[in-house]
């Protein structure tokens, strides 16, 4: 009689247990699902792949304008004046639809193209991209999330997709290795690699956040963990991750959540700052050095899901944000101060200032010869009139502050402040898009382009659709593309009629029209 295999590995008590439960749960949770009449949800995912793999040709809609949406990916065509939206989320307050759709936007035409290629990947958000101008230009994916309507059930990937601009066609990347299945992570591209970091999962029951890092080699097609010696990072999702000189890269920001008793949780909005480096000589072992650095220049409230992007090698933008005020006493009360200033970044010196737009000179042209002339017909006018003028022209604009007694909500100016003690002038007003978190913002041909992203209003969240420009050059004024039209989103709370569901945009009119 043979020995038995000694090799196998053995569970220990604790981890019997919770395997236990994690069945359980499973079972309750389908059980749920069939009374909802709901499917689960890797079965929805494996479906959508089957039949994107099915797909034979490309069918190309041109569109008014994508919907409403959150935590997609905005990105700039490696050759051509476009620009490419890729998936995201929208919520009505009683139902989430995760998209899988493909728009092109024709920066010289200004208009918006549907496209459905064959073997597309499933519907995502909180998923990265970046285009690279390899093999006549590629799209390249990583992981993301899919959720159920009801919320009750959330997939998180760990796929790797490349789209090709030439063929219009998509490939799914399996090659072993890679980053564990995540959402909110950082993707950038640098020396014919990607590498990402950080990012979270959450199944409903349990969350974890990441401090990895990993660098996919596009000319190999191999995945490899890094090792981060020196100070590494905490982990955290929704962070600012840029290519530096070098080969490096800069962390900054971020936002995680930590158990502090059963049941309970704090989430933790990130200041620190890492410039993370190759270590020299150690290429086999694949290992980078970690150091914390002190930025300088403007200071202002910690923030997390703002969008950052390059706009130079050594500069980039961030705009939008929000800062959660958390009650250690109520978990449950949030007070959300949520962000539209632009901010610049020098990534050689880790100076921050704020981006000053100098307006439209024509505007304030005409502007002050109708002042002048309307004070030529009003010489008469008393002069402490002028005097309350020039007083009220000098009072930092009101915070708007929406308490319904359990999230308050204030919409900027954003709480900024320099370290220099130069006082500015007062300048006049200019246009810029209203505060929000999580918007694409891409640059292309030294133009930034701004586009959707959401901001919450007590326990309501409005999905945003609109879209700007901003000439990098004259940095005068904000161009609306597409206005905003929050106004028309029609919230679903429970008091709502089912038919109502039916008169917003969350629906997948444009895939009707594709199949």
């Amino acid at each position: 009689m043979g020995k038995k295999n000694k090799s196998k590995q053995k569970v220990s008590g604790i981890e019997k247990t919770a395997m236990k439960t994690e069945k359980k749960l499973n079972s309750k949770l389908k059980k749920e699902l069939k009374a909802m009449g709901e499917d689960d949800i890797e079965k929805v995912v494996a479906q959508i792949e089957k039949e994107e793999a099915a797909r034979q040709k490309v069918v190309e809609v041109v569109v008014d304008q994508p919907s409403r949406r959150v935590n997609f990916t905005l990105t700039a065509h490696p050759f051509k004046d476009e620009l490419i939206m890729l998936g995201g989320e929208f919520h009505d307050g009683r139902k989430t639809t995760v998209y899988g759709d493909m728009y092109f936007y024709n920066l010289n035409k200004k208009t918006w193209t549907l496209i459905k290629a064959p073997g597309a990947p499933p519907p995502r958000c909180g998923h990265q991209a970046v285009a690279i101008p390899s093999n006549k230009g590629e799209l390249w994916v990583f992981g993301g999330e899919f959720s159920s309507p009801s919320e009750s059930q959330f997939y998180h990937y760990k796929d790797l997709w490349v789209f090709n601009f030439g063929e219009k066609k998509w490939k799914k990347v399996v090659v072993p290795n890679g980053p564990s299945s995540r959402s909110g992570h950082r993707m950038v591209y640098t020396k014919k690699q990607l590498i990402i970091f950080g990012g979270f999962h959450d199944n409903g029951r349990d969350f974890k956040y990441f401090d990895d890092l990993y660098k996919f080699d596009l000319t190999t097609y191999t995945w490899q963990k890094i090792s981060i010696v020196g100070f590494v990072p905490q982990p955290r999702s929704g962070c600012i991750v840029l290519p530096i000189a070098d080969n490096k890269i800069l962390i900054t920001g971020g936002y995680s959540r930590k158990r502090i008793k059963n049941e309970m949780d704090i989430g933790e909005i990130h200041e620190d700052m890492y410039i993370l480096s190759p270590l020299k000589g150690e290429s086999q072992d694949f290992k980078w050095k970690s150091y914390d650095v002190k930025p300088s220049g403007l200071t202002f409230l910690p923030r997390c899901s703002s969008s950052a992007v390059l706009v130079s090698p050594t500069v980039a933008y961030v705009f939008g944000g929000v800062f959660d005020d958390v009650n250690l006493e109520d978990d449950e009360v949030l007070n959300g101060t949520f962000f539209n200033d632009l901010l610049s970044l020098d990534l050689e010196k880790r100076h921050w200032k704020i981006v000053t737009l100098t307006g439209d000179k024509e505007k304030s042209k005409r502007r002050r010869r109708k002042d002048d002339s309307d004070a030529k017909d009003d010489g008469d006018e008393k002069d402490d009139d002028q005097d309350e003028k020039e007083k009220e022209a000098n009072v930092e604009p009101a915070k708007v502050v929406v308490d319904d007694g359990v999230f308050t909500m204030t919409i900027g100016p954003a709480p900024a402040t320099s370290t220099s003690s130069v006082a500015a002038e007062p300048k006049a007003q200019v246009f810029t898009p209203s505060p929000r978190i999580n918007p694409g913002l891409v640059v292309k041909n030294n133009v930034l382009y701004l586009y959707g992203g959401i901001y919450e209003d007590g326990d309501r969240q409005y999905t945003l659709n609109d879209f700007y420009s901003l000439d990098l050059h004259k940095l005068n004024e904000w161009q609306t593309i597409i206005p905003n039209d929050v106004s028309s989103q029609v919230w679903l709370d429970s008091e709502s009629s089912e038919s109502e569901s039916d008169s917003d945009d969350s629906s997948d009119d444009e895939d009707m029209d594709l199949e």
